[in-house]
């Protein structure tokens, strides 16, 4: 595990620089295992995805795992691997931001996800206290010494997020502004499934943006919609259990 500052703001200053280049595509991981599977495959950075991890330990999406074992994981992928590894904080599990970025940094860890679903509550958090909160971790992340990278997502697509259809691209852009100011590096608005959405977000935020494949949202497309970064969340670790599955159900009981 990486616990040297200088080497922990190094592999930060490596995954900032990721999001300024050709688009980072990111097979997000759940273990050990997977992280040097996609590292040993050439992709030049490790992403956990939170619904993947925790169903591995046997809990619930949405931060219905204690912390302690999602950081956990975090720290064996890390330790799994040499290229930096952004971890999916979830909404940060109540932590003030000094502590969340020590026990982020404790794992190894040089990049986060930090979402603006309120999991207690329920809907979105307001998002001026989310950009303020974000504000917190940026600053504890300089007082560290370390660059982390702040993958901020941004959940209006998201029917639990109680925001209007027709207001949802007005929503993330609005929320997407105020978290970059705020100091977020990257703009993650999940479950955007539209190419005009894909492309008003683009345009809207003068920072990075994240998103994800699917239907008509394709490799090719969404690099030639300028996004900066891509994740698949926990596809890939469905897709391994659905292998296991055929393959067990193919043996003799």
């Amino acid at each position: 595990m990486a616990t040297d500052v200088a080497d922990l703001r190094a592999r930060a200053e490596r995954l900032r620089e990721l999001h300024r280049g050709d688009m980072l595509v990111l097979p997000n991981v759940w273990d050990a295992g997977s992280a040097k599977v996609v590292a040993e495959a050439g992709f030049p950075a490790v992403a956990t995805a939170s619904a993947s991890v925790s169903a591995m330990l046997g809990h619930p999406d949405g931060e219905g795992a204690p912390w302690q074992e999602m950081f956990a994981a975090a720290g064996r992928v890390a330790r799994a691997v040499t290229v930096p590894v952004t971890v999916d904080a979830e909404a940060g599990y109540g932590m003030k931001p000094a502590e969340l970025v020590s026990r982020l940094l404790e794992t190894g860890a040089v990049g986060c996800n930090l979402e603006d679903s309120d999991h207690r509550a329920g809907g979105l958090v307001d998002a001026g206290a989310q950009a303020e909160w974000l504000a917190g971790v940026r600053l504890a992340a300089d007082d560290a010494g370390v660059p982390l990278v702040i993958n901020a997502r941004v959940d209006a697509f998201l029917p639990a997020g109680g925001v209007p259809e027709a207001d949802r691209v007005a929503e993330a852009v609005r929320r997407g502004l105020l978290y970059l100011a705020a100091g977020a590096d990257c703009v993650y608005p999940i479950g955007m499934r539209e190419r005009d959405q894909v492309a008003a977000l683009v345009a809207g935020l003068p920072g990075p943006v994240n998103a994800n494949p699917g239907g008509p949202l394709d490799l090719a497309t969404l690099r030639e919609l300028g996004v900066a970064r891509v994740s698949y969340g926990p596809r890939f670790y469905r897709a391994a259990l659905a292998a296991l599955k055929t393959a067990v159900e193919e043996l003799p009981v």
